[in-house]
């Protein structure tokens, strides 16, 4: 089953225009989009496939973290 997640981060310093093109570069792969450009945080929403939603939760976690990497 898919879902779709979204992930959002606080941070403490307005997020660039850079930041969130290279966010979206990063979650392109997994049909997702980035936010947060002039906000104090960034976010995420990414597609992913998985048996239930709490799975589905953890599975995005990883993907996010990895394309912040």
């Amino acid at each position: 089953m898919k879902f779709s997640v979204s992930i959002h981060v606080e941070g403490d310093r307005e997020v660039t225009l850079e930041e969130v093109v290279e966010l979206a570069d990063a979650v392109a792969g997994l049909n997702g989009i980035a936010s947060g450009y002039g906000t104090m945080g960034y976010g995420a929403q990414i597609v992913v496939c998985a048996v239930g939603y709490e799975k589905a939760v953890e599975k995005a976690i990883q993907q996010f973290t990895q394309a912040l990497e």
